[in-house]
C-alpha cells in the first residue's frame, strides 16, 4: 500500500536533498504541505511532490530553450566541480615559478 503523506525526511531522501532544503522548499511555497498535530509536523502528499517535480522539469526545459548549449559550454558541469584542465594549468605556472626563482 503506497503511503499518501510523505514527512520531509522522505521528501529530502527522494529528492536528494537535506531535510532542511526540503523544509525551505516547504516554507518558500514552493512545495505545498500541510503542518498537522500539536508540534506542527509538516507533511506533503505525495501528488504534490509530483506536482513540484513536474513544474522543475518544465522550468529546466524552459531554461535550456533560453539558453542552448553552445561549444564553449562543452565539458562545463554546473555542479561545483572544477576542471581539471584549469588545476593542471594552474599546478603547472605554480611550478614554473617555483623554478624560476631557484
Amino acid at each position: 500500500m503506497t503511503r499518501r503523506f510523505l514527512t520531509l525526511a522522505d521528501v529530502a531522501e527522494m529528492l536528494n536533498v537535506s531535510a532542511s532544503q526540503a523544509y525551505a522548499l516547504v516554507r518558500s511555497g514552493d512545495l505545498r504541505a500541510i503542518k498537522i498535530g500539536g508540534r506542527g509536523q509538516w507533511r506533503i502528499e505525495e501528488s504534490e511532490l509530483e506536482r513540484f517535480i513536474a513544474e522543475r522539469y518544465e522550468q529546466t526545459e524552459q531554461f535550456i530553450a533560453e539558453h542552448p548549449f553552445t561549444r564553449a559550454d562543452d565539458g562545463a558541469v554546473d555542479d561545483g566541480a572544477v576542471d581539471d584542465s584549469a588545476v593542471e594549468d594552474e599546478n603547472a605556472a605554480e611550478r614554473s615559478s617555483s623554478r624560476a626563482r631557484t
